[in-house]
């Protein structure tokens, strides 16, 4: 993977449901009231992509 390779909310299509929070292994996922964050601790792993039930979480490269 690439070191710019980074995980990527669509704020308008999340729906603060927690799932991906539950699902990471690393404890890397916060949700507040506006924005879903995630932290240094986060390994790219995607499981959070995978429970997303609107898909609203991608990998993104640093093309």
């Amino acid at each position: 993977m690439d070191p710019l390779d980074r995980l990527e909310v669509d704020i308008a299509r999340c729906l603060h449901c927690g799932a991906c929070v539950g699902s990471c292994p690393s404890n890397a996922v916060f949700l507040n009231e506006v924005l879903l964050e995630f932290n240094d601790a986060c390994t790219l792993c995607k499981r959070c992509t995978k429970v997303c039930p609107v898909g609203a979480i991608s990998l993104v490269g640093g093309d």
